[in-house]
């Protein structure tokens, strides 16, 4: 009687859950994290012998909208300036950014410059501005 009743359960339970989804989860879990390892290992591996940096991102904690001005000289000579206008606890980012010394100004709505200087950019950085 007790083998019936087994059988009869393990029997309702492969009809409730079959074995076919549970198979396409575990397979599409499966996928989900060799996907996220393979751009993880494909950025890292890049990173060392790049030129040019994924990101540079600038934050801005003030109370107003700033401009974040860059300027520098790429390898080849030419001139590089870039603004990122960035709003009241915004964020902007410059992506593919070549690796160097730069010049920076942030600038307030008011054409007042907050802050003025150098930064080597030598790997991906988030850049936040606030009151100091």
């Amino acid at each position: 009687m007790k083998h019936k009743i087994l059988l009869l359960v393990l029997f309702m339970s492969q009809s409730l859950f079959p074995q076919t989804d549970l198979n396409n989860v575990i397979k599409g879990g499966e996928l989900l994290l060799s996907g996220l390892s393979v751009l993880k290992t494909s950025k890292s591996g890049a990173k060392k012998d790049s030129k040019v940096i994924e990101s540079v991102c600038v934050k801005n904690k003030l109370n107003e909208r700033i401009t974040f001005i860059i300027t520098g000289k790429k390898e080849d000579g030419d001139s590089f300036k870039k603004e990122l206008i960035i709003p009241k606890d915004g964020k902007e980012c410059l992506f593919q950014f070549p690796k160097g010394i730069y010049t920076y100004e942030i600038v307030l709505t008011n054409k007042e410059i907050y802050k003025k200087g150098e930064y080597k950019f030598e790997d991906d950085v988030v850049i936040t501005v606030k009151e100091e």
